[in-house]
């Protein structure tokens, strides 16, 4: 299917989900992620949850990198440029919705997209060979390109479509992706 086609399809899958369901759900994609290789690292890049958007809920991973005294980095959209910015997350840290009423930070220590070395990337779908369907504004393939030795790791309710079909040169696959069933590795 092609980009469009998928995102409408997905929106329309989460729309269905229960608040309950998506605690329960997320809490087993957290715990998939806890048989990946990648707890040696770091810089652990995880973006905070969109939950009007019904998306992956974040927290459950929040408090496993906290409890691996991990670095937990998380990103800043600059809407006019369509670049993101990342940010040391500590208790001090001020976090308050943005126009697109996505939270981030408002301060803080920055950190170079050079530096992470694991990024868990919010999606609405992907396919069987890793190619990942957004929200279209290019923000996370602009942010990737800049990470190239970076484990990447998509969390998703649902399991693989077979293939996206418009995938472009600028789109950035994933390494990993977890459902609450399964890993995908690519």
């Amino acid at each position: 299917m092609k980009k469009q086609t998928l995102r409408t399809a997905y929106k329309q899958k989460r729309k269905s989900l229960t608040p309950s369901t998506i605690n329960s759900l997320s809490l087993e994609i957290a715990n998939q992620a806890l048989k990946l290789p990648i707890w040696e690292a770091s810089f652990y890049h995880l973006f905070l949850t969109i939950k009007h958007l019904k998306e992956v809920e974040t927290e459950p991973l929040l408090s496993i990198l906290y409890g691996r005294d991990k670095n937990i980095v998380i990103p800043k959209s600059d809407i006019l440029n369509g670049e993101m910015s990342h940010y040391l997350l500590t208790d001090n840290t001020t976090i308050k919705p943005n126009i697109w009423n996505i939270p981030e930070p408002q301060d803080g220590l920055q950190i170079k997209a050079s530096k992470l070395e694991v990024i868990f990337v919010p999606l609405l779908a992907f396919d069987k060979v890793g190619h990942r369907v957004g929200y279209g504004k290019g923000f996370y393939d602009g942010f990737l390109k800049n990470c190239p030795n970076a484990v990447k790791i998509g969390l998703s309710f649902f399991e693989a479509d077979e293939k996206i079909k418009d995938i472009q040169p600028n789109d950035i696959a994933l390494d990993y992706c977890l459902t609450p069933n399964q890993i995908y590795q690519f």
